[in-house]
């Protein structure tokens, strides 16, 4: 098991149960979207409404394709399964898992939907959201970790041993 790679709705705890879990094996970890927002020198929502949905795929793309690591958890951003180009490096990097999260529970963990820099359209909510990428998250991921109320230190325990029966 070389990186870790968690993948999967805004609000599914990607960057905070990355954290811990790297902690937990000894790795060192990665967000995808803290690099995007140094290249850009700006915040996620702030580089959407400048450059809209498809520049900022293709930035995420481009951010997610400079990574290069080893004994690494690496948080992505929600929606970097739209751009094939970056799950096919990632793919290359390790396993990747899907923490998925049902979109009743998405909706109470997103507050800042507008300052939170999700890739969506206007007029879309969280649920059309997850309507539209579960089926990516399926397609890519090595595993897939249910996480339903359960207590941070849970998801991490939970996540642990689907790693080491799994991969």
């Amino acid at each position: 098991m070389s990186n870790i790679i968690l993948i999967g709705m805004p609000g599914s705890g990607k960057s905070t149960l990355g954290v811990l879990l790297a902690k937990s094996i000894g790795y060192s970890f990665i967000d995808s979207d803290l690099i995007i927002q140094k290249r850009e020198g700006k915040k996620l929502f702030e580089i959407i409404d400048e450059i809209g949905l498809d520049g900022f795929i293709r930035r995420e793309e481009a951010a997610v394709k400079s990574i290069e690591a080893d004994e690494t958890v690496i948080a992505t951003g929600g929606s970097v399964v739209l751009s094939e180009g970056a799950m096919e490096h990632l793919r290359k990097m390790g396993s990747i898992v899907y923490l998925k999260v049902s979109p009743s529970d998405l909706e109470k963990r997103v507050k800042n939907i507008k300052t939170r820099g999700i890739v969506m359209e206007k007029n879309e909510t969280i649920y059309d959201v997850y309507k539209a990428r579960a089926s990516l998250y399926e397609r890519y991921a090595d595993i897939t970790v249910e996480l339903c109320n359960s207590h941070i230190e849970d998801s991490v325990e939970k996540i642990m041993n689907l790693l080491n029966t799994e991969v």
